[in-house]
């Protein structure tokens, strides 16, 4: 019986688990279940022994998850616990890679010291042409205009704010949502731009 196995190889590892403490971080990835199935995932919590994920689809308590994240990479274990839109999930690693886990959510974790300080780096500027096209995932276009940008990211003054984490397009580039203020919403682009391309980025006909 694979699934009770896996139950009870989780419920062996819970002391193990919960020796680390979850971090809340907002991670884009899929998720790929034993049937095949697979589907987009965005993660919530994690630690070095489990991981909380928001899913349209889930499986079976005992069932092998396989995740790719952002900034993560491949993980692995599995369902330990069905939640609503979601489930949580054990994380099944060597001692080392355990490690190397705890040391790379340290950082994401306190990535929002690197992120101010990349800022910093960063001019931001205001385009001469700022009126654009925010566009969700399901295609929906959303005028609106860019307050300023720099080649990390951009802030965005537009009607409807996407929640914290939704990705969009903008220009050429995929951003995620990071913030929200009074006139909209604060983007991070997914990779750093040149300073020759930041005026292209959100031209109206590239989409």
């Amino acid at each position: 019986m694979p699934a009770l196995e896996a139950i009870q190889n989780a419920e062996g590892s819970d002391v193990e688990r919960r020796r680390y403490q979850r971090v809340k971080l907002s991670l884009l990835g899929r998720c790929m279940f034993t049937d095949r199935r697979e589907c987009p995932c965005q993660l919530l919590e994690i630690s070095p022994g489990d991981a909380v994920f928001i899913s349209p689809l889930s499986g079976a308590v005992g069932e092998r998850v396989i995740a790719y994240i952002d900034n993560l990479g491949r993980i692995e274990g599995v369902i330990l616990e069905r939640i609503e839109h979601g489930f949580v999930m054990t994380i099944s690693a060597s001692p080392r890679k355990r490690d190397r886990l705890a040391d790379t959510l340290t950082w994401l974790a306190n990535r929002h010291v690197l992120d101010l300080a990349e800022d910093r780096r960063h001019i931001r500027r205001v385009p001469r042409q700022a009126q654009t096209m925010v566009v969700l995932a399901d295609g929906t276009q959303i005028p609106s205009r860019v307050i300023d940008m720099s080649l990390s990211g951009a802030a965005v003054a537009l009607a409807t704010r996407p929640p914290i984490g939704t990705v969009i397009r903008l220009g050429r580039l995929r951003a995620r949502v990071v913030r929200h203020f009074d006139e909209g919403i604060g983007v991070e682009y997914m990779r750093v731009i040149s300073d020759a391309a930041i005026e292209q980025t959100i031209q109206k006909d590239f989409f």
